[in-house]
Parts: structure tokens; C-alpha cells; sequence
């Protein structure tokens, strides 16, 4: 399939049809013998995604696979984050998918080793790498067969192990993962000095903790306020201490460094709203670092569940948004006014606030429903 789909006439085809509607597409005869319609609109799909999610796969001669690799794979930027963590002389992955985080790992190390136990989603990968002028090498094999036979020693071992059961449930553990990293920690230890590990953002941190004694280090990725991974990093050498780094990736925020255990002695003082409302960024909520965020910057909590901030003089460099605001009742929202509606430790969720008081969504300025250690209170940025 891969070298069918690069003639030229059906790569035009692919280029005219961009932009069309996929589902009619889909119900058309294909032009082309040999190449069915539903693997053109495959390609079709790969460069829309390949638009926002991994734009330095958009050149000539790339070819995309089927749309749940799509999905698993990393996205360019969270890749670049990983890759500028780790380096070395050696590195493998053993559950390659379509290989973006590799490929940008791969930067930083001499020899490249890809597990991949999809042949033909190897051999796309294969393909895609010789076009980038990126060497390695790809080994179609199950990660526990590799891992039975090998003798080789690796600097850096990375995997992205995948759900066994794809239903979103809330919370999930380590169990439910193929490969199950539990099984397999003892043995990747033997033979790399330093273990990488792909995680949901639904994973529990200290679940984590408390399963997995080798780790050193977790890392919270987001991307523009959207956590898209926990990253977790084992050691076979002694680690007394856990560090923890969120990050808000594509902003102008800092990383937010801590150790685990930070947050149990850390003490937070609470206050009614100031001149200023801090939220932080989803990656720092994530982490549940709540009363170490307010000591940190010297701000007070409103309310023990809220995890708001307030001071009447600017922080800096919080990592999250900061609104001046003011304290308003209720009978002061103006119907058909628009607002950007916040709603946290509240009995009303957004959609039900712009329906009672019949709010447009958007606009310049934010309505904050919200409770301090007073009651609920409403908040308008100014």
C-alpha cells in the first residue's frame, strides 16, 4: 500500500480532495485499481491531522496510517518537550505506533532501536523516516518476545503502552495497560539505566507513587491548558526523592517545579477576593499541589475546595491566569451581556449560568461563580 499510494496521479487525487466531504468520498468508486477509497481518505485524514497535530510530517512522499494511530500519537510539540529531557548513546522504543516521539528522540542519541508489532504500520514508519533522512532500526516484533532475547544494554528505554480496554473510564491503572509496565519494570531496568513511560492524563499520581518504587521523576504535560500526558521516568539507582514538573506548553508561563511531598507541609492562609484572582493551569491542578501554589507566591486560597487566589499586589510569573476582578451581586449581571462564565466550587455549571441569566458566551471580560470561606460569591474581571 505504501508504495501504491505515492503514484502521482493519486497523490493529485489526494491534494484536489482535501477539503472535501469525507463521508461522500467515502461512497464513491475509486479511480485508481489497486487502491481502495477508504485508504485515499486515510491519506486524506493524516495531512488535516498532521495540519495541527505534527505539521513537519506535511512534505512529499509522507504516508499517513489508519486513523487510531493518528490518535495515539504523541503530538510534535509534546514530543520536542520528551525529547529535549533525554539523552544518550542508545535508545529504544519499545511500542513505536507511528513513531513521532521517536523520531524526535531520536535527536539526541546515536543508534535508534524501533519495536513495532504492526507490520504494515512498521513498515509506514520505515518509509516515513527514510524520507526525513532519519536512520534506526525497526524490528517488527512484540516488545515481551524482544525483551525475552535481548541482551543489549540502552541508555534510554520509552514506551507508550495503550489501553486494553479504549472505554474512557475515569480512572484506570497500571493493570489495564498493554504492555503492564507492573510485569515489566524489574526486567527494563536490568537493561537501560533510565526507564520513560507515555501516560494518560487520567492516571492517579499517587497511585503511581505508590506502585512504582523506582521512580524518580513525573512530569505533567499540557498544551495551551490542556493536560495531554503524565510522563513518568524509573531508575534502578536509590531515589530518596520524587520530583514533579508542570508544564504549559505553546504559553508564556514557567514550569512549575516541586518535589513530591512538598505539598504535605506546605500551609496555605485564606482570604476574601483582593485586587487580583489567580487560576492556575490545568497541569498544576492535575499535580494537586493547592496549598503549595499559594505559598510559593505568597497568595491566600479563598476557600479550602476552590483552589482560587487572591492578593491585592501582582505576582509574578504565576503559571496560570491572572484577572483583576471585582466582587458583584447578582442583580448587577445585565441581561444579553457577554461574558466568559468560570464556574468552580459552585452549585451551577457555566451553561446553566448563561441560561438563568441569559448570558452571551465570549467577549472580553469574565464572570467567575466561585465560593470563599463566606459563602458563594460572584466575581467580574475588570
Amino acid at each position: 500500500m505504501v508504495i501504491k499510494i505515492l503514484e502521482p496521479t493519486i497523490q493529485e487525487y489526494i491534494q484536489r480532495n482535501i477539503n472535501a466531504d469525507l463521508p461522500a468520498l467515502l461512497l464513491k468508486k475509486s479511480p485508481f485499481p489497486g487502491v481502495t477509497m477508504q485508504e485515499i481518505v486515510q491519506q486524506i485524514k493524516g495531512k488535516r491531522v498532521a495540519e495541527k497535530k505534527f505539521p513537519f510530517l506535511l512534505k512529499e512522499g509522507i504516508v499517513f496510517p489508519p486513523q487510531l494511530n493518528l490518535e495515539q500519537a504523541s503530538s510534535e510539540k509534546t514530543a520536542q518537550y520528551k525529547a529535549d529531557l533525554l539523552k544518550g548513546k542508545k535508545i529504544i522504543d519499545l511500542t513505536a505506533g507511528f513513531g513521532i516521539d521517536a523520531y524526535y528522540l531520536s535527536e539526541n542519541f546515536e543508534e535508534v532501536t524501533l519495536i513495532e508489532q504492526n507490520p504494515l504500520l512498521l513498515e509506514t514508519v520505515k518509509h516515513n523516516w527514510n524520507i526525513l533522512g532519519r536512520e534506526a532500526g525497526f524490528i517488527n516484533n512484540r516488545l515481551e518476545d524482544f525483551l525475552q532475547h535481548n541482551e543489549e544494554h540502552f541508555d534510554v528505554i520509552y514506551l507508550d503502552p495503550a489501553r486494553r480496554d479504549q472505554q474512557k473510564n475515569k480512572v484506570f491503572l497500571l493493570e489495564d495497560l498493554s504492555p503492564n509496565i507492573l510485569d515489566l519494570q524489574d526486567r527494563l531496568l536490568e537493561i537501560s539505566e533510565t526507564v520513560a513511560i507515555k501516560l494518560s492524563p487520567l492516571i492517579d499520581l499517587s497511585y503511581l507513587i505508590s506502585v512504582l518504587p523506582a521512580m524518580f521523576r513525573i512530569d505533567i504535560i499540557a498544551v495551551k491548558n490542556d493536560v495531554k500526558e503524565v510522563v513518568i521516568f524509573l531508575s534502578g539507582r536509590q531515589n530518596n526523592q520524587i520530583s514533579c514538573c508542570c508544564v504549559n506548553l505553546e504559553s508564556s508561563e514557567q514550569p512549575f517545579t516541586y518535589t513530591i511531598g512538598d505539598e504535605d507541609t506546605a500551609n496555605a492562609e485564606y482570604a476574601e477576593p483582593g485586587k487580583y484572582l489567580y487560576i492556575p493551569n490545568n497541569a498544576i491542578l492535575k499535580a494537586g499541589t493547592f496549598n503549595l501554589v499559594a505559598q510559593r507566591f505568597n497568595l491566600k486560597k479563598l476557600h479550602p475546595n476552590t483552589h482560587f487566589y487572591t492578593s491585592d499586589r501582582m505576582a509574578g510569573d504565576f503559571p496560570g491566569r491572572i484577572l483583576e476582578v471585582e466582587c458583584i451581586d447578582s442583580k448587577d449581571i445585565k441581561k444579553k451581556s457577554q461574558f466568559n462564565i468560570i464556574s468552580r466550587n459552585h452549585p451551577l455549571k457555566p451553561e446553566e449560568i448563561r441560561k438563568k441569566y441569559q448570558l452571551k458566551d465570549g467577549g472580553e471580560y469574565y464572570l467567575i461563580f466561585t465560593q470563599s470561606k463566606k459563602g458563594k460569591i460572584i466575581l467580574k474581571s475588570v
